[in-house]
Parts: C-alpha cells; structure tokens; sequence
C-alpha cells in the first residue's frame, strides 16, 4: 500500500508526492526514523507533524545535563546525515516531505539550553516552524544548494539555530 502525500512547491502550490512511500517503509529501522516515526507520512503539514513528534523526547531530554543534551543532538544530527539520505536515495527525491528526522532535530538545537514550560516549548516549536518555512537567508541558500543527507539535514540546522538565538535573546530580555 502506497500513501500519495502532499508536498509544497515554491509558489505556493500543494501537489502529490512522486514517488510515494510505500508503508512497508516504516518496517526498515533508517527509514522509520528519517520518517520520523511515521509521523512524516501525515497527508498534510508533514514538517509540522515531524517537529510535533520531537516535543515529547526534547521535554524528556531537558532533564538531562546540557553536556548530555548537547551530545544526544550532535549524535541525532550526525545520524540524520546518514538516514535522511539513505531514505532520499530509496525515493528518489532530494528531501521528500515525509523526511522529518531534520526537523526532530531542528527542535532539539532550538531548545537548547531554554527552560522547560509549555510556553517556551510552544515558542520554540512557533520560531523553528517559521524559519523553517520562510527560510531566510542563508537557510534557503542551504536548502537550494546542498545535497544528500548534509544538505537536508542543515537548512533545519540553520533554522533551529535561528529560533535559538531568537528564545535566548527573549530569555536575555525577560531576566
């Protein structure tokens, strides 16, 4: 069984996926990941839904040392590198929308070193939502111009850092 999945093109328009991603996908361990747990396949917003699935581990890693954190989300992009091109090379297409391992980790840089509450989660999960969508520069120059796994995985990487800079200067403000 095959699931058509909606994919936004530059210019505002909403057109199914080609290739689709067989379910059988999820039964391999890299492409269950870099689809982000399944939550890649949502027929709409994939992106948004990927960053949902990564709310629960960040909560659950905020209680780690920031060395611990820090060292988990160098680790998930390493391996982010590796899984979300093996699975791009299995499609057939540079950074297919229902790969969302990038924004797992995406969320996981926006949060570093944030507290933990419902409203600095929603407002890092808002800023890494936006960067990632409008992707100002340079995260648009990185997601035109890189490829393969380092290529998907680094525009997220940029807008993480983007929403980052955004929480501490709001943290810096507020204290």
């Amino acid at each position: 069984m095959a699931i058509n999945l909606p994919i936004y093109k530059p210019g505002g328009s909403i057109t199914l996926a080609d290739p689709t991603v067989p379910l059988k996908y999820l039964l391999n361990p890299v492409h269950f990941l870099s689809l982000g747990f399944g939550s890649g396949l949502a027929p709409l917003a994939p992106g948004t839904f990927g960053t949902l699935m990564a709310v629960p581990l960040v909560w659950i890693m905020s209680g780690l040392p920031i060395e611990f954190y820090v060292l988990i989300t160098l680790l998930a992009f390493s391996m982010g590198v590796y899984l979300c091109g093996a699975t791009a090379k299995a499609l057939g297409v540079h950074d297919h929308g229902a790969i969302v391992w990038d924004e797992i980790v995406g969320l996981m840089i926006s949060m570093i070193a944030v507290p933990m509450t419902w409203q600095w989660m929603l407002a890092g999960f808002l800023l890494f939502r936006l960067f990632d969508i409008i992707k100002p520069w340079p995260i648009k120059w990185a997601d035109r111009h890189l490829q393969g796994g380092f290529g998907i995985m680094f525009d997220d990487v940029l807008a993480g850092i983007f929403a980052l800079l955004v929480l501490h200067s709001g943290l810096y403000l507020l204290t």
